[in-house]
């Protein structure tokens, strides 16, 4: 329950009992929460031994060890000797006969229409597109574009890739053609899987011609399109729904090195190319499940719904820890808040969801939308998680009380596309604070430390790891020098994340925004988000974002811009509204130098304002790689705004 005074939350005692974290903490012989994150750390191999034994994963042969530094410790190799297929741990609840015929995946689309596979089902669909694919001529350790909307056919894609022993390679939906060509390109892809079309909003948003010149432009030996009913298979494409072939007597996966690459994600840098972070059969799925169990609390039969991009790392973990798990996967294809803000609580009451996660910029939505955002059954919701940015606590609260009923757990997650799943989460066996996070991810030993790499405690440092860990990327493809100038040389030794934290006492954990988005103002150095938490309290603030500039005789100046509704929205002076507010609450010393009322703000598809596009735009700097940008509309907005302040 939620304490009214410090909107903690608090376990039940039935919630502690029923928790997967309790029965893991009797495997491996702790009575403690504390005890068994230590036990994690200084016993890793034996933590994990026990971890995998409780998921029930499926090898083709047992590992010999758990860890060989033999290429250096930035690149451990772990379970070394193990055989095995992620996916096979899927098909153990199709081959029980008790298991089968649940459901795996329920998809529903924009219009209502909702389509539903049984583990059996999605079993026969998934080795029939395997051999389809294989007559084609694709192979084991070949790399496949994919860019599809959430579906049943884009599970039954990634899985099929996955069983035949190829690699994925997932693509962000609003790709234009260059930023997907860079990719395919990069990795040298034998294969291309892309929808010519999906609906969002209402409205129809065409892909076909982007594959079209795609392919132009980088020919890939096999063109699979995913096309809409009536719609002719344009030369040199080979339909979804044509490739699927009698798979003949099922043989399983292809079993798999544990160091041989699963799936390969491009992540945007804050310069220079993307980065095509590789992992592995024995890294990306294994942490993915462990966190869904110590994290998620995701049981057999449970209904998790999360709606993400399959282009993004989250539609990869969705697809992996919930069906590895026994668990249904629900999809949806459409807007958020299309017709309008009950869509996501009408989806809830309608398949009895028992895990709803969601981003931060949607909770804000929610928030802004209660009547409607709330209204429906949201009684079988157990666990809800938010991740993907930063989120101020009063948001945190308010979708904890509205959607959780102060009930349900809100875990905050976050990791990145390098780590596979999470660095720092929660756990459903301890309070969580608002906005924050209340372990480090069993099994990952995370500080965070001053430039110097020493420990600090209730102070802004970095979000580092000490020593390897099960998930992180293997390397970034065919660039080992740009992973270790990336994550192991700022200071020697440490994996650094690229995020601002601090550390309490307790071991909690509060994230203040990216490193690269640090301001020091007043001589100190400040995250964004301890500024922008504070002024997401001001009524009228739906969504704001904090910037340094440089300037000749401050060192930096801050910028904030804001997106205003309802009566605030109209007031031509707000801007100075937020900066009194500001000063009142942060200090003279952090009042804005610029506040920036804007009706936009850009983006990547997931939500996350892209600060340092906003910072370039508006100092005229380089904005690094926008090939995750969702809105380019933004960046005139921002120029405007720096035309307006005389930059």
């Amino acid at each position: 329950m939620i304490d009214s005074q410090t909107n903690v939350w608090f376990p039940s005692p039935e919630q502690i009992a029923r928790s997967n974290v309790t029965e893991l903490m009797a495997r491996v012989g702790v009575t403690s929460y504390d005890d068994y994150y230590r036990f994690s750390v200084e016993h890793p191999d034996r933590y994990w031994k026990a971890v995998l034994d409780y998921c029930g994963v499926v090898w083709s042969r047992p590992y010999d060890a758990f860890r060989d530094d033999s290429a250096g410790r930035e690149f451990a190799r772990w379970f070394v000797g193990g055989r095995l297929n992620w996916t096979d741990t899927i098909f153990k609840w199709a081959r029980d006969p008790q298991w089968a015929q649940r459901p795996a995946v329920v998809a529903e689309d924009e219009a209502g229409e909702v389509v539903r596979l049984t583990y059996a089902e999605l079993h026969e669909r998934v080795r029939a597109f395997a051999a389809g694919l294989e007559k084609l001529g694709l192979r084991r350790g070949d790399r496949v574009g994919y860019l599809m909307e959430p579906g049943i056919e884009a599970v039954v894609t990634m899985i099929a890739v996955s069983t035949m022993g190829a690699v994925v390679m997932p693509l962000f939906s609003g790709f234009g053609v260059d930023p997907i060509v860079a990719r395919l390109s990069a990795c040298s892809a034998k294969a291309l899987i892309m929808t010519s079309g999906f609906t969002r909003r209402g409205k129809r948003l065409e892909t076909i011609k982007t594959a079209l010149q795609v392919q132009a432009a980088h020919p890939v030996d096999l063109f699979i399109l995913k096309l809409s009913p009536g719609e002719a298979v344009p030369p040199g494409a080979i339909a979804w729904s044509s490739v699927a072939v009698d798979p003949g007597p099922d043989r399983g996966a292809v079993a798999m090195d544990t160091h041989e690459p699963v799936m390969v994600f491009f992540t945007s840098g804050t310069t220079g190319k993307p980065k095509g972070t590789v992992h592995t059969h024995g890294g990306f799925p294994l942490k993915v499940l462990h966190d869904g169990i110590v994290h998620f609390d995701i049981k057999p039969g449970d209904m998790f719904f999360w709606p993400a991009d399959m282009g993004w790392v989250a539609g990869a973990l969705i697809i992996t820890a919930t069906l590895m798990r026994g668990a249904t996967m629900v999809c949806y294809s459409g807007g958020a808040e299309f017709p309008d803000w009950s869509r996501m609580a009408r989806m809830i009451e309608r398949h009895r969801i028992t895990h709803f996660g969601t981003a931060p910029t949607m909770i804000r939505g929610f928030a802004a939308n209660p009547e409607a955002s709330t209204a429906g059954d949201l009684t079988s919701v157990r666990l809800m998680i938010t991740g993907g940015e930063v989120i101020d606590p009063e948001h945190f609260a308010w979708h904890a009380r509205h959607f959780g009923r102060g009930v349900a757990p809100l875990i905050n997650f976050s990791g990145g596309t390098e780590a596979s799943s999470g660095l720092v989460a929660s756990v459903i066996v301890k309070p969580i604070p608002p906005g924050g996070f209340n372990t480090a991810c069993p099994g990952i030993e995370m500080d965070v430390v001053d430039a110097d790499g020493r420990s600090i405690v209730d102070e802004v440092g970095e979000l580092v790891v000490r020593e390897p860990f099960v998930g992180m990327t293997r390397s970034f493809w065919q660039d080992d020098e740009r992973y270790l100038d990336t994550y192991w040389r700022t200071i020697p030794g440490l994996w650094v994340h690229g995020d601002l934290a601090i550390r309490n006492a307790r071991g909690e954990f509060f994230l203040r925004g990216r490193s690269d988005d640090t301001l020091k103002l007043a001589g100190k150095r400040i995250g964004p988000a301890e500024i922008e938490n504070v002024l997401m309290e001001l009524d009228g603030v739906t969504e704001c974002a904090a910037i340094g500039v440089d300037d000749p005789a401050k060192g930096q100046f801050l910028v904030v811009f804001v997106i205003a509704s309802g009566a605030a929205a109209g007031n031509p002076r707000f801007a100075d509204v937020v900066a009194h507010f500001a000063e009142q609450r942060l200090g003279r010393a952090l009042r804005p130098a610029r506040v920036h009322v804007v009706r936009e703000m850009p983006k990547t598809r997931t939500a996350k304002i892209m600060r340092r596009v906003l910072r370039g735009v508006y100092c005229g700097l380089p904005t690094g790689d926008l090939s995750s940008l969702d809105n380019p509309s933004s960046l005139e907005v921002i120029k405007q705004a720096s035309t307006d302040a005389g930059r």
